[in-house]
Formats: C-alpha cells, sequence, structure tokens
C-alpha cells in the first residue's frame, strides 16, 4: 500500500473511530485532546518551527506542540500532520515534523492530514449539487468550509476529479488571505488569525493547575504564566468563574483543639519551700588599661 493509501485509510478509520463522519472539524486542538488524550499546546516558537511531537520514553507519554501563527490553516495541517506521526508510531524521541523531509512517513503524514481535514465523501457532499467547471469562488467556499489552505483544498479537489491538472497547478499558488478578500469572508479569517496566534495550554493539565489553585496548593501565578497572561487577569477570570482558594484552618493554630497538660509540679513546689542558699555573687575579676 502507497503512502497515500496509507494516510487516506488511517484518516478514515480515526473519523469513523472518534464518531466525526463527513463533516469539517472544529477546534482540532480539543479534538485531538479529547480523541486521544493526548496533550496538546500552542506555544511561542521559531518562525521556521512548525510542529513537533515529542514522547516520553519512560511513562509512555505524548505531546504535541505547535507554533503560534497568523497562518491558520497551516496550523491545523500541522496539527492533523503530527496526529497522523502519533497513529502511525512514528515518534522516535521528540524530533520535529516538518514538511520539507520528503520520507515514506512524512509523505503518510501529510495524506492523513489532508483526508482527515478534508474528507473525499465530505467533498463530494459539499459540491455535488454544483454544476459545470468549478471557479475560484468554488476554492473559496471548499476552504472556508474545510478550514484548510488553498493548496490543500486544490490537492483534494484534483484527486477528486473536480478540477484537471493545470487548475489545481494554478490554485495551488492561492493563499487564504487573498481568497477570504475576494470573496468577503475576510472578517471571519482575521478571527481565525486571531485564534491561532493565542498561546494554548494543553486543557488537562489546565485543568489540574486550576483544581490545585481551588484547593489553595497552587498559586494562581503558576496557573497565568501557564496560560501566558498576567497574574491579575488569571486571577480575575478565576474570580468570575467562581474559583477562589479554599482557606484551610490549621488545627494546631486554635487553642480549643490542643491537648489538656498534665505536669507535676511536686518537686519545684519543694524546692521553693526549702531554706536559702548562699546567694553571694562569685569573685569577678576585670581588667582595666588604667
Amino acid at each position: 500500500m502507497s503512502a497515500e493509501a496509507e494516510g487516506r485509510s488511517a484518516a478514515e478509520r480515526f473519523r469513523e473511530k472518534q464518531h466525526l463522519g463527513v463533516q469539517p472539524l472544529g477546534d482540532l486542538v480539543a479534538t485531538i485532546e479529547q480523541a486521544t488524550g493526548i496533550d496538546v499546546a500552542v506555544l511561542d516558537a521559531d518562525r521556521n518551527e512548525h510542529g513537533l511531537t515529542m514522547r516520553d520514553p519512560q511513562r509512555g507519554a505524548v505531546f504535541i506542540g505547535v507554533a503560534r501563527t497568523r497562518r491558520p490553516m497551516r496550523q491545523r495541517s500541522t496539527l492533523a500532520h503530527e496526529l497522523g506521526h502519533v497513529l502511525f508510531g512514528d515518534v522516535a524521541g521528540g524530533a520535529a515534523g516538518t514538511w520539507s523531509d520528503r520520507s515514506p512517513e512524512e509523505i503518510r503524514a501529510d495524506a492523513f492530514a489532508r483526508h482527515l481535514l478534508i474528507p473525499a465523501e465530505g467533498l463530494h457532499g459539499f459540491l455535488d449539487e454544483r454544476r459545470g467547471p468549478l471557479t475560484q469562488s468554488a476554492l473559496s467556499d471548499v476552504v472556508q468550509r474545510f478550514l484548510v489552505s488553498p493548496a490543500i483544498a486544490a490537492i483534494a479537489l484534483g484527486q477528486a476529479g473536480y478540477i484537471d491538472a493545470a487548475t489545481k497547478q494554478e490554485w495551488v499558488a492561492l493563499t487564504a488571505p487573498r481568497l477570504a478578500t475576494r470573496f468577503g469572508w475576510s472578517d471571519q479569517y482575521r478571527a481565525l488569525q486571531d485564534e491561532s496566534d493565542q498561546r494554548r495550554a494543553p486543557q488537562r493539565l489546565l485543568a489540574r493547575a486550576i483544581s490545585a489553585y481551588a484547593e489553595g496548593v497552587l498559586s494562581v501565578q503558576a496557573i497565568a504564566t501557564l496560560r501566558g497572561i498576567t497574574r491579575q487577569e488569571a486571577e480575575a477570570e478565576l474570580r468570575e468563574a467562581g474559583v477562589v482558594p479554599a482557606e484551610r484552618p490549621l488545627a494546631w493554630a486554635d487553642p480549643t483543639e490542643l491537648p489538656d497538660a498534665d505536669v507535676d509540679l511536686t518537686a519545684l513546689d519543694t524546692a521553693l519551700d526549702g531554706p536559702d542558699h548562699d546567694t553571694e555573687s562569685p569573685d569577678v575579676t576585670t581588667r582595666g588599661n588604667g
């Protein structure tokens, strides 16, 4: 089986197992975290770093990280690409996934990402009512609906037989911002940009941190650092949500909780009632300079 076929088959199995149907996927970070239990984070990173997957060899835990970016479609593709590496067991100790290495594993992860984000059956259901050759307006609709890059959309349209090779080659060079502006959904695209350019902590980790804060064993600063916001912002959000640290009285600080003391003072009374002892001060020798 080719890398392309393996990627498509795995994407179809993943959608079926997670009951995702053939509809567009919304919040991909939440989808991955809920479906797999893998921690996903959106991080500050160098502009050349798109995503990486790390595995803890001792615990077997897997972590996916993607970079903040103003290119939301690329971020979604990177997330799906890294998920493909995880499902195929390609993670070998923290190597970053790149789109320039055209190894069979990378080609397979590319195919998985494309078919996960824009399944062929979903594409047919979306376009089959249209008549005549597709135009750039149709390409824009596909990009907007499935939230993929024009390049991924063009490849999918070509594989599904909707466009010829020359049209695919032309459309691959287009950009999402250009289509959004041309066909009237630039406001939506800017909202997507703002979302993909925000840091995002793994949900399970953040949930555990908030629980610890509510129990009074973790500072609000730790949560602020985890989220990349100020302490004041974190505290205000938590307070508004009704999350405040529990006040835990210290049992040893309450006098009513102290045990009764049983002290025998007989020996002290005897000593005090006895004859006076010689209390003359001992000789003290002083040394002066004169």
